[in-house]
């Protein structure tokens, strides 16, 4: 079974409502010591990488052999482990004394987010009765 982005409509209409109320929290918020810029990033970010996890995890779930969901979950979850290490690193150094630790907090809760919503669409796509 090919790919098709309706089976992702999940996480599109996770990263629309999370930029609306990315956004709304910055007007609302706006004095606030939160930098909406780096949540929005995080945001993108994160939608991509789940995007592009995602389409692993549903290749691999349509498999003949069953150890490859196992392994692309595995990768997918060192691939996230890795990209969201690098962009904390990157955006410490990159940003020096203006690093913003609230904004770092918020990002982490959207990746939680993003991986609650990706998990409960592949459980939901998997038709397999003992899985």
């Amino acid at each position: 079974m090919d790919f098709s982005y309706k089976t992702a409509i999940p996480l599109i209409v996770t990263f629309i409502i999370l930029a609306a109320i990315t956004l709304t929290a910055n007007f609302i918020l706006g004095t606030a010591k939160i930098d909406f810029v780096i949540v929005m990033a995080a945001n993108c970010l994160f939608f991509l990488m789940s995007i592009f996890v995602f389409k692993m995890q549903y290749d691999a779930m349509h498999h003949q052999n069953p150890s490859v969901f196992i392994r692309r979950v595995m990768s997918s979850m060192l691939i996230k482990l890795l990209v969201c290490v690098l962009a904390v690193v990157a955006y410490y150094f990159l940003s020096g004394s203006s690093f913003n630790k609230p904004a770092v907090y918020i990002s982490l809760l959207i990746y939680i987010i993003y991986l609650v919503v990706e998990v409960g669409t592949i459980m939901k796509l998997n038709k397999t009765k003992d899985a």
